[in-house]
């Protein structure tokens, strides 16, 4: 059986000495790519989950200290192995500190380097880092349970911390299942009232005719089948947070009352006549642009700025790879309480390369149906991830191609398919030569080698 190649990244700014280190790598079977600085490998580590980091210590700018923390951070299944040229029992305790595996001063004979590889990998496959990611998790990367380490997700931390205090009406936007109401509730118990209830409506999955009493409640014979008279939601947030997810979808109607009750704080329920004042924070989300659905007349201009006091736009999961392996290990503690299970590189390389339509809660059910098939396994793998996430077959689909009469120019024709598939890669991949030759199943370097002649500058 082949096996699998083993992505690796190797840092270094001795630009000869990483140049034929990578190139003997390459002659092991070693997929390579190389950094040469230390910014650049936090880049690369944020867009793809190698299998091995062997860097040096003494970086310009961002050190290899930082580098180690990073990859630790986000894949505790990495071999993590520190190279240099001036090593001291310092360095390699503190490179030791920071989560490196293996400490190697450069001059080195070169099958060492191979039997230390070898030998962090068979550990690998034994040991676990997951109590200390857990705690990095939960420690640096977590707001009210919200996880994220992206820039786009610091930033929204940020926004959280400061909007959370304050009374004032929040607008979430956002697709569908980027976790529009998990950030409601982390705003609503980091705030004042988190003493009191949060709770939430979803307008779209109540019909029309029925929404206002939700929101309202209703007197006792109000309408057919109100038997009795019922607190509405605003009644049942008092002092609380009410969140209304989907709020695009309410009828012009009800968008009126709603702004009533936003402007005068007081409403009476469905076939009642006495007022009902309440203090409610409240909270709205949509994955509709509602900007543009005032500019059609769909929904009230006052309205939406009476809820689009502060505006938060969550970014979606493909805008935020680095956050995947988070997700992951979060997910993996949710499902598999006690942190024995892991997730392979592979699997984790499927993950990050994937587009998530469907977003975090998405990448929840692909993790939730991983564990339920690694059932009895410490690893998830590729092949426990959905069939979306499946390599693609090596077997090609057939195709007829009329044969003229004169004949057909077979390698102007092969080529002219070669070039359509690498340029179709390249545009999946956002031009991520790496992510576009694993697609292609060919190495980085054979991807580079047929763009140049192709004489294409991607």
């Amino acid at each position: 059986m082949t096996q699998p190649t083993s992505h690796l990244l190797l840092v270094d700014d001795d630009t000869t000495w990483r140049e034929i280190t990578a190139e003997r790598l390459k002659e092991q079977g070693f997929d390579v790519v190389q950094a040469e600085t230390g910014e650049k490998a936090l880049e690369l580590l944020n867009q793809f989950a190698f299998d091995i980091l062997i860097t040096d210590l003494g970086l310009p700018g961002v050190d290899g200290r930082e580098v180690i923390k990073a990859s630790r951070d986000l894949y505790p299944a990495m071999v993590r192995i520190v190279v240099t040229g001036y090593g001291t029992p310092r360095d390699a305790v503190d490179a030791m500190k920071f989560g490196a595996s293996d400490f190697i001063e450069k001059g080195f004979p070169f099958e060492a380097l191979l039997h230390r590889l070898q030998k962090e990998r068979e550990l690998r496959r034994h040991a676990s880092d997951s109590a200390y990611f857990r705690s990095q998790l939960e420690e640096r990367h977590q707001f009210g349970g919200i996880v994220g380490r992206s820039q786009p997700m610091r930033k929204l931390f940020e926004m959280l911390e400061t909007v959370a205090p304050s009374p004032s009406t929040i607008l979430i936007t956002g697709e569908t299942g980027t976790g529009k109401e998990v950030v409601a509730r982390a705003i609503h118990h980091n705030s004042d009232r988190r003493a009191h209830r949060f709770v939430a409506l979803n307008c779209s999955a109540i019909p029309e005719q029925l929404l206002e009493a939700e929101l309202f409640g209703h007197e006792r014979g109000a309408f057919t089948g109100a038997d009795r008279s019922r607190e509405g939601r605003f009644e049942q947030a008092h002092r609380g947070t009410l969140f209304l997810d989907e709020v695009g979808t309410m009828s012009v109607g009800l968008q009126m009352k709603l702004l009533r009750v936003l402007q005068e704080r007081n409403f009476e329920r469905v076939g009642g006549n006495q007022t009902i004042k309440v203090d409610v924070r409240v909270i709205a989300a949509t994955n509709s642009a509602l900007s543009r659905m005032v500019s059609e007349g769909t929904f009230r201009e006052d309205l939406y700025y009476r809820l689009n006091v502060i505006p938060l736009e969550l970014p979606p999961l493909r805008d935020r790879r680095d956050d995947i392996p988070l997700f992951a290990r979060h997910f993996l503690d949710k499902f598999a309480p006690g942190g024995d299970l892991q997730i392979s590189q592979s699997a984790m390389r499927a993950l990050m390369a994937y587009a998530w339509p469907g977003n975090v809660r998405q990448l929840e059910n692909a993790l939730e149906r991983a564990v339920a098939l690694g059932a009895g396994r410490r690893e998830i793998g590729s092949a426990d991830l959905p069939p979306e996430l499946q390599p693609r077959s090596a077997a090609l689909p057939s195709a007829f191609v009329e044969l003229p009469e004169g004949g057909i120019d077979l390698p102007a024709y092969l080529t002219s398919i070669e070039r359509d598939l690498i340029h179709r890669a390249l545009e999946r991949t956002q031009n991520n030569r790496n992510k576009a030759a694993d697609l292609l199943h060919l190495k980085r370097t054979t991807l580079v080698e047929k763009l140049k002649r192709m004489g294409t500058d991607h």
